[in-house]
């Protein structure tokens, strides 16, 4: 049988945000190869991607080791076809919130080396069988980094760094990439209601309800994967290099 669905790539796609945008995804009729750092708790995600009539598979990885990336990316290449879509989705927190002063070269390069370089050297490896191997669809990438590339959280100053990191890296592939019709893109998530933000969602929920956010309320999920849905279908290409604010507003400056 012919092949008909592309393929989308979707890192740290077991559960989340991440699982929510490749539901999403083979909503939209694409198949999912997805990557995390292990599959246990994966096998729900999996079948909702089958209950869209998508093929759906996990590949163990962690981001950081950017020596498995090329042989990774072979592998997907070969059980899935041609990469349409790549969703750099796979991030990790800081390991504690506490005084800027106290952040340690363990825990920066540590969470550097995953949100940024990781996601740097794995989107370039992405980037170049996008260049050497032709698709019939729209090609895209979408980086999903956080309110935190302009707003200050100087409890997590590791985590607002990487993410910042991400705004110029987006701009650099889609500048790189747009001789070869491919579309970059960059969403930035605000406050979502996920496992990550479990432990401080009391917190959000008070600062909410005192006007944090505009909208009056937590982002979900599925906010965050309609948006990257809207872009990975090829129809916003020409705006390729947009930053998308997915925030309920929290970002906009105010006096």
């Amino acid at each position: 049988m012919t092949k008909s669905r592309p393929l989308a790539l979707v890192t740290g796609a077991r559960r989340g945000i991440g699982a929510e945008i490749a539901i999403e995804l083979a909503a939209r009729g694409f198949d999912l190869a997805l990557t995390d750092i292990e599959s246990s708790g994966a096998e729900e995600t999996l079948q909702a991607i089958a209950d869209h009539g998508a093929r759906g598979r996990l590949f163990e990885s962690d981001l950081g080791q950017t020596e498995h990336h090329d042989p990774l990316i072979e592998a997907i290449h070969q059980w899935g076809g041609p990469i349409a879509c790549l969703v750099n989705n796979a991030g990790i927190p800081a390991p504690s919130r506490g005084d800027l002063l106290d952040v340690t070269p363990q825990s920066f390069d540590r969470v550097l080396g995953v949100n940024l370089r990781g996601t740097f050297f794995f989107t370039q490896g992405v980037a170049r069988h996008m260049v050497a191997v032709p698709s019939p669809a729209p090609r895209s990438i979408v980086t999903i980094s956080s309110v935190s590339v302009e707003m200050a959280s100087i409890e997590r100053g590791e985590y607002c760094l990487s993410k910042s990191g991400l705004g110029m890296l987006t701009k650099l592939f889609a500048l790189r990439l747009a001789p070869s019709g491919i579309a970059v893109f960059e969403l930035r998530p605000g406050v979502i209601r996920t496992p990550m933000t479990e432990g401080v969602s009391a917190t959000y929920d008070q600062r909410i309800a005192d006007g944090l956010v505009p909208t009056g309320r937590w982002g979900y999920p599925s906010d965050v994967a309609r948006a990257v849905a809207a872009l990975a279908d090829g129809q916003l290409n020409f705006s390729t290099g947009s930053v998308i604010h997915v925030d309920g507003g929290i970002s906009i400056p105010k006096l």
